[in-house]
């Protein structure tokens, strides 16, 4: 098993994402709008929409080359221009798969602010407790993580060639945790 890898199944997407939708509604936030980047955040925000049932539009934003290495900012690659009004005076919630470096996340939130929104709160299913290279601006006030990692490479189901095989090294990993005494997810 790979100990410098989280493995992360669809089940446990699901379980992540239904506990998220849960806090969400028990802090009292409500939103009109899903707003999800792609391509990491496609999935969960599909599956939120399960349990608060709101429309979705989707963002593309590109912070990686085609080599997998860092672009010196993020950029827009698809947009959603046409549905302005859509966000203006909404409460938007904006969905991303991880926030590691958060500089995809904060420049997403800068370009929505442009719209005007009442309020965005945003949500990853993956939170790395890491130093940040960007901060969000002070409109943010709701941050919800379904779970706190450490600097670790997440392995996501949907960039898996082989399932199974995915789903057989979470529960690898998972049963090796338990032998140590710990739960990543309870």
């Amino acid at each position: 098993m790979d100990t410098d890898k989280l493995y992360v199944s669809y089940n446990t997407v699901h379980k992540l994402v239904k506990g998220l939708s849960e806090q969400l509604l028990a802090s009292g936030y409500d939103p009109e709008v899903i707003v999800a980047i792609g391509s990491g955040g496609f999935i969960p925000a599909r599956i939120i929409k399960t349990f608060i049932n709101r429309p979705i539009y989707a963002v593309g934003i590109s912070y990686y080359g085609i080599d997998k290495t860092h672009k010196d900012h993020p950029t827009k690659i698809q947009w959603i221009d046409e549905v302005q009004s859509q966000l203006r005076g909404k409460k938007v919630l904006l969905i991303d798969e991880v926030d590691d470096t958060r500089a995809t996340l904060a420049y997403c939130v800068g370009e929505l602010l442009k719209y005007e929104p009442a309020e965005i709160a945003v949500l990853v299913l993956h939170n790395k407790l890491k130093e940040k290279d960007v901060q969000f601006p002070i409109e943010i006030k709701r941050y919800f993580a379904g779970l706190e990692t450490g600097n670790i490479w997440i392995k996501y189901p949907w960039d898996a060639i082989d399932i199974e095989e995915h789903t057989r090294l979470e529960e690898e990993m998972l049963e090796s945790l338990r032998k140590q005494g710990k739960e990543l997810y309870k």
